[in-house]
């Protein structure tokens, strides 16, 4: 009865759906693409005689790029089938084109309409599922359950303010959590709340995030626009968010190192012109990397690609990562980690609170209260040489003992789903 009364409510705000989809397309018009998959109507999917296809939901860009060693092990593993790559952004849809090009099939996952998910069973046809981190719809489980479609929840994590969200519609969220066919949580905390909402076989097998081994050419690419500036102290501030650059920028202003470039790369690219701005408003002397490479004079150099991360981590000397300073629960600081750059963040980290406090731990990352305090810390840590050069040492070590999750999370897989792939 709950989930009839959650499906009437979705069919109820589909009207809405699409004035949503219209006013994010106003930054990025790619929403306004593809729409008939987020309803279930696809253009493509097996063939009669096709390799059947193993399914891979990665809602947006960093569960896409936590997914590619999990998605390369799946292909090692069952050669005769295709993956499937759902996702949910168009941003998302474009890192799966740049990490696996034409390996995989992609397709936006519809919305959790009864008949939309019904829909997206009967076209592909998946032997089995994987779900990155915690995408639970109720719809779309039952509908794999009737379709006799396994599905593993993998790289899951669930912090305590979401699993009281949870808790709290459990006559709906209950249900769901128990179609699945297993759970791989990323740490025991993770995994004692999943089972607490009656998540079934759930096993402790790390985070994937720590087998994704940085592009080589984007660590390249750092280390030319590095040489490019000589000795010119570098920092980053990496996937900022909303009210935190404002902030930031005006601390730097307050007290800047004589000579120090500021790269900053917001999370999100409808953001780049709303940062520009702030930049503009400041008086800054900056450039766009989609434009010009930084000069002498340029103060801050806006970083308004996609799919460049691991080379701004490759030219900064240590990196801030942004979504910490604002209560937004923070962002994966693991890539900076796998590229040598050693780390700070600010005191909201409750997304990725184990990887950001074993980080702390063992010395690879340090935590500010807020944006006077970031700045306070970066003049430090250009002076201190000796502190950076023991936090570059400890991101390499932290990031090499954490290596494992994807072995783990394919051996769970494959004693829950092997059955089912022909």
């Amino acid at each position: 009865m709950l989930r009839l009364l959650y499906s009437l409510c979705l069919y109820l705000l589909s009207p809405a759906i699409f004035l949503r989809l219209a006013w994010r397309a106003r930054k990025q018009p790619e929403y306004l693409a593809n729409i008939g998959e987020r309803f279930g109507f696809y253009g493509h999917g097996r063939a009669a005689g096709e390799a059947p296809l193993l399914w891979v939901h990665a809602v947006s860009v960093g569960e896409t790029r936590a997914a590619q060693p999990l998605v390369e092990a799946l292909q090692a593993a069952w050669p005769t089938h295709r993956v499937l790559l759902t996702g949910m952004t168009p941003t998302g849809r474009a890192a799966g084109r740049e990490v696996f090009g034409e390996r995989v099939i992609q397709a936006y996952l519809p919305y959790d309409l009864p008949d939309a998910v019904g829909r997206f069973f009967r076209h592909f046809k998946p032997d089995f599922g994987i779900l990155m981190e915690t995408e639970i719809w109720p719809n779309l489980l039952a509908a794999a359950e009737r379709h006799e479609i396994p599905v593993v929840l993998v790289n899951a994590r669930l912090s305590e303010r979401s699993a009281r969200g949870y808790a709290r519609f459990g006559g709906l969220t209950r249900p769901a959590f128990a179609r699945l066919a297993a759970v791989a949580a990323q740490t025991a905390g993770d995994g004692e709340r999943l089972a607490a909402l009656t998540a079934p076989q759930v096993e402790v097998c790390g985070n994937l995030k720590f087998d994704v081994e940085p592009p080589a050419e984007r660590l390249a690419t750092g280390r030319a626009w590095r040489a490019g500036l000589g000795p010119r102290p570098v920092w980053l501030a990496a996937s900022t968010r909303e009210g935190e650059e404002g902030p930031l920028l005006d601390a730097w202003l307050r007290r800047p190192v004589d000579g120090a470039l500021l790269v900053l790369v917001p999370r999100h690219p409808q953001r780049f012109g709303e940062v520009a701005a702030l930049l503009e408003q400041r008086g800054l002397r900056w450039q766009r990397r989609s434009v010009a490479q930084p000069t002498a004079e340029t103060q801050v150099w806006l970083g308004d690609s996609m799919g460049e991360m691991a080379a701004y981590y490759a030219l900064a000397d240590f990196a801030f990562i942004g979504g910490s300073l604002a209560p937004l629960g923070g962002q994966n600081l693991i890539e900076a980690a796998a590229c040598g750059c050693p780390v700070i963040v600010g005191p909201h980290t409750f997304n990725f609170l184990r990887a950001t406090e074993d980080a702390i731990a063992a010395g690879a990352a340090l935590r500010v209260a807020d944006a006077d305090a970031l700045v306070d810390t970066v003049h430090r840590l250009f002076r201190e040489s000796g502190e950076l050069a023991a936090m570059r040492a400890a991101c390499a070590a932290f990031a090499t003992a954490h290596r494992g999750a994807t072995q783990r999370t394919l051996a769970l897989i494959a004693r829950r789903c092997r059955r089912a792939a022909r």
